[in-house]
């Protein structure tokens, strides 16, 4: 049972990891991957693919978390 919850907090990890790297601070979604938007300074909320991203990165933190809690008491 613990490898098991090893395996998947290292695939979690992995996964946080390229999430946050493919958010850039201040660019869009598409600007990250090499497209050229106008400016984005004036955007207040998340809209579409960044949208989901976001969640997608704070679920991912949030397993993170509960997997190192439960691994410390395995």
């Amino acid at each position: 049972m613990h490898s098991i919850l090893l395996i998947v907090h290292i695939i979690v990890g992995i996964l946080m990891v390229l999430t946050i790297l493919v958010q850039e601070k201040g660019a869009g979604l598409g600007e990250a991957i090499g497209g050229s938007g106008g400016v984005s300074t004036f955007k207040t909320q998340k809209r579409g693919a960044e949208k989901v991203l976001a969640n997608l990165t704070f679920g991912l933190i949030f397993i993170f978390l509960v997997l190192s809690i439960v691994l410390n008491f395995v």
